[in-house]
């Protein structure tokens, strides 16, 4: 089935104006979704704005958006208030510098939007698309959505340009806050882990090689259900304890205990990957894995 466009865009290249249609780059209306049933009858249940001071159900009109400051205190808000502070809603992709794709940290990744050509634009899309990929520098740019303003990366791939929706700095939360503490690496189990990332390691990453075994077993399941068979839940798989980490790095490349490990600095190196090939994460609008509200 064609992809429809989502949103219409224009990226400000200089002096030159490029209007785009906006696609997903991921199919989220494929997810699998279950619905919450009542038990006993099997009816579907509706949600309900229950106010518990005064015991009642709420209209969606009798509703208004609140701040909490303190616990237990708000301040509210009304919707011409918020639209006052919205950005102003143009869709311009207004680049503001160009940067190499390998010094954004994937971690800034977001979702990600395939962009095309809108009627008249192709010659100057093209030609900016080809200009990052000459120079092998990507465009920083500012989008304005949805009363929101969006950090975003223009890429080029080889059909043409990405955008990649980034997160803001203050969004991302710093490693330190995860508490990794600090352990002393020995060079023999280097050297043994060393071999086993290269005895694994592959030119390409060739996606199509990995499918989302979960969603083929949810829908197996959904299958057996459907046709009215028996459910059997399998028994949990048992953890598998580290005891020795340089024994388990021995047994993952089949060396014994007399066997001496070949050495690392004789294995191949790899051939750097081709250039982007296509949009990566899930960009401006939700892309990727949503939520129902």
């Amino acid at each position: 089935m064609p992809a429809r466009a989502i949103a219409s865009a224009t990226i400000a290249f200089g002096l030159v104006s490029i209007p785009v249609k906006l696609f997903p780059s991921a199919s989220p209306s494929d997810a699998i979704r279950f619905n919450n049933l009542h038990r006993e009858c099997g009816s579907r249940v509706k949600y309900q704005f229950y106010c518990p001071q005064h015991e009642e159900v709420l209209e969606r009109t009798q509703l208004v958006k609140g701040y909490e400051f303190a616990k237990g205190q708000y301040v509210t808000f009304e919707e011409d208030e918020l639209r006052a502070v919205a950005e102003r809603t143009s869709g311009g992709i207004d680049i503001t510098e160009f940067v190499p794709i390998d010094k954004v940290d994937p971690i800034y990744y977001a979702k990600a939007y395939y962009l095309a050509p809108d009627d008249g634009a192709s010659r100057a899309y093209h030609l900016l698309a080809a200009a990052l990929r000459r120079t092998g520098l990507s465009a920083l740019a500012k989008h304005s959505a949805r009363g929101k303003q969006y950090l975003v990366l223009l890429r080029p791939v080889r059909e043409g340009l990405v955008m990649q929706q980034l997160h803001y700095p203050a969004e991302i939360r710093p490693i330190a806050d995860v508490g990794i503490d600090t352990s002393e690496v020995k060079d023999a189990e280097l050297e043994l882990a060393v071999q086993l990332v290269q005895q694994g390691a592959v030119k390409t990453f060739a996606p199509s090689k990995y499918t989302d075994e979960v969603r083929e077993r949810v829908e197996a399941l959904i299958a057996k259900k459907v046709d009215g068979e028996d459910i059997t839940a399998p028994a949990p798989a048992t953890k598998a304890q580290v005891i020795d980490l340089m024994a388990a790095l021995k047994e993952s490349l089949g060396v014994g205990d007399g066997d001496p490990a070949a050495p690392s600095s004789g294995a191949p190196a790899l051939e750097a990957p081709p250039a982007s090939q296509g949009a990566s994460g899930a960009g401006s609008e939700g892309s990727g894995t949503g939520t129902n509200g």
